[in-house]
């Protein structure tokens, strides 16, 4: 058999001055060969790679792994995650200390664990790095209730934007979508989008922002400096048709741009693939119930390599994985032991992301804290 080698030459300013600006440069070509190569061509090229002012080869295969991981995690199949939680964020009671959170909603986790939290209760957002279970910090927000550039109306959900190094922050009661740069000394942040009744956000590789809309029962993508944006999912009014949603609250972009939608009050998680003008179900959709064919209140979502979806399920305090095999139930990973403070309990878990590694993050609202579940090595 032959073998095709391919070696990309990419000819990039290196100085000091242009380190970060080639980096960023060099990040997008990485991202475009990925969308238009051939997994059997990556497999063999490689690229330049800036570290501080020199070149170094780096094989472009592992380079897309990660590229992709930052939008789907890869899960094996038969995962399964240490049954008991460990507090990584508040777990205080309830409070407006650094130690504390104040009804946790949205969450994201970076590629170094840092979790960043969507604070509602108190207005703010914060950080927790890892490893530091003792005190978070303040990024976002934090300075009272209010609409000003420096404050935050009970935010629902928040993002990191790697390629401006920014938070993008749905800031419910201000009806509006915020991006506060995650630079020291930040004290305020800029309108991305207007009167606007959001709850969820997500971003795709093309860096398109998507938005649940509360209230409108749809959800729209927009790229930056847009206020209009473009339906792609819902838009036909509250109800629980297959072109309807009705209250749609987080979302998940996969990388071939199709949308998943935490349909709250139908009880359901919907799958819109990209240009459909209706969505199929994918999860419940059975009415409101605590069976295994069943979600009550769906919440934050996530999806693997594999197209297995993973949810929180509100009402049922627990968090259930759904495979793509066609089966009509699903089966729980952590929680469904009653609502309870346990490390094996939720009160009512909200956001949900993973890390690079597969482990698992829990906004448990009610308990004021998130929890993190292992993914066991052996799977």
């Amino acid at each position: 058999m032959t073998h095709y080698y391919t070696t990309l030459y990419l000819t990039v300013p290196v100085t000091t001055a242009t380190a970060e600006r080639s980096l960023s440069v060099l990040n997008r070509i990485k991202a475009y060969l990925r969308c238009t190569m051939s997994q059997q061509h990556l497999n063999h090229v490689i690229i330049p790679h800036i570290h501080k002012d020199k070149f170094d080869l780096l094989d472009l295969k592992s380079v897309c792994s990660d590229f992709i991981s930052k939008t789907e995690i890869n899960i094996p199949a038969n995962a399964t995650w240490k049954q008991n939680g460990v507090t990584v964020a508040g777990g205080h009671g309830g409070g407006d200390a650094t130690n504390q959170l104040n009804w946790p909603l949205g969450l994201f986790v970076d590629d170094d664990q840092t979790v960043v939290i969507a604070d509602y209760g108190n207005h703010r957002i914060m950080q927790w790095k890892n490893g530091d279970t003792t005190n978070g910090q303040v990024v976002a927000g934090g300075n009272g209730q209010g609409n000003g550039l420096n404050q935050l109306n009970v935010p629902t959900d928040v993002l990191i934007d790697k390629e401006t190094d920014s938070l993008i922050i749905c800031d419910g009661k201000n009806l509006r979508v915020v991006r506060w740069s995650r630079r020291s000394g930040t004290t305020q942040g800029e309108i991305l989008i207007d009167n606007i009744n959001c709850y969820g956000l997500a971003m795709d590789e093309q860096r398109y922002l998507y938005v649940s809309i509360h209230g409108k029962h749809e959800v729209r993508r927009y790229k930056f400096g847009e206020n209009i944006g473009t339906l792609v999912a819902g838009g036909n009014g509250q109800g629980a048709g297959l072109n309807q949603l009705y209250y749609p609250t987080y979302l998940f972009v996969d990388r071939d741009q199709n949308v998943y939608v935490s349909d709250f009050s139908n009880n359901r998680v919907m799958k819109w693939n990209k240009g459909a003008k209706e969505g199929i179900v994918v999860a419940g959709g059975q009415s409101a119930g605590s069976s295994l064919t069943q979600l009550n209140g769906p919440l934050g979502l996530s999806v693997d390599t594999l197209g297995t979806l993973y949810v929180a399920d509100f009402w049922n305090h627990r968090v259930m994985r759904w495979t793509q095999s066609g089966k009509k139930e699903g089966t729980v990973i952590v929680g469904g032991n009653g609502e309870g403070k346990g490390a094996n309990q939720f009160s009512s878990p909200y956001g949900l992301s993973f890390d690079r590694h597969g482990n698992l993050y829990v906004a448990d609202y009610g308990n004021h804290r998130v929890q993190r579940f292992s993914i066991k090595k052996d799977c």
